[in-house]
């Protein structure tokens, strides 16, 4: 018996995933054949473009271990993505602040295995910074994986009850009872 969300908006969430990953990559595309590596544009008194390579994760850690972490980050990212399309697959519809939550983390952890694969590095180029303090530049995929977990913070606050679950699952079930005796 499948309690997952049903075929068409399972897919929806998929392809807005692959919006996301596709916006990702033209970016980072974009900034590769506009920038040199370090160079820097100035958009606002806080906000710069610039051109960056991290090897390492997040904020550059292991950025200098030498080469193997691309392929740990890389089973990694894979890894993860693969349980996340699972987890997307076995949600109930009413789950949709987990079901955004996931579908973002999903297109983040995607958009940098891609780079990882490809280039062996992560494109950066977004960067803020005020009066001297710098925050390490970043993505869209890295934007989307960090929103992606406020929303998973924010289902624990605010998702659906146990009871809403129930009932969902209970609406599902009837529905795929109607569907198979409407077939035979």
């Amino acid at each position: 018996m499948s309690h997952s969300t049903n075929r068409s908006v399972r897919w929806a969430w998929y392809t807005l995933a692959a919006v996301i990953i596709v916006l990702d990559q033209l970016s980072k595309y974009w900034v590769q054949v506009s920038f040199f590596e370090f160079e820097r544009i100035n958009l606002l008194p806080i906000l710069d473009f610039t051109l960056v390579y991290n090897k390492g994760a997040a904020w550059s850690f292991l950025s200098e271990a030498g080469g193997w972490q691309r392929w740990l980050f890389t089973g990694i990212s894979s890894v993860v993505s693969i349980v996340l399309v699972i987890w997307i697959h076995r949600l109930v519809a009413v789950q949709k602040l987990l079901l955004v939550a996931l579908t973002l983390i999903l297109a983040g952890a995607v958009g940098n295995l891609i780079d990882r694969v490809l280039l062996g590095k992560v494109v950066d180029f977004v960067l803020f910074y005020y009066d001297g303090h710098y925050f390490p530049a970043f993505n869209i995929a890295d934007s989307a994986i960090t929103v992606g977990a406020i929303f998973m913070l924010a289902d624990v606050f605010w998702g659906p009850s146990e009871v809403d679950l129930k009932a969902d699952v209970n609406d599902q079930e009837k529905n795929k009872i109607k569907g198979d005796a409407n077939d035979s």
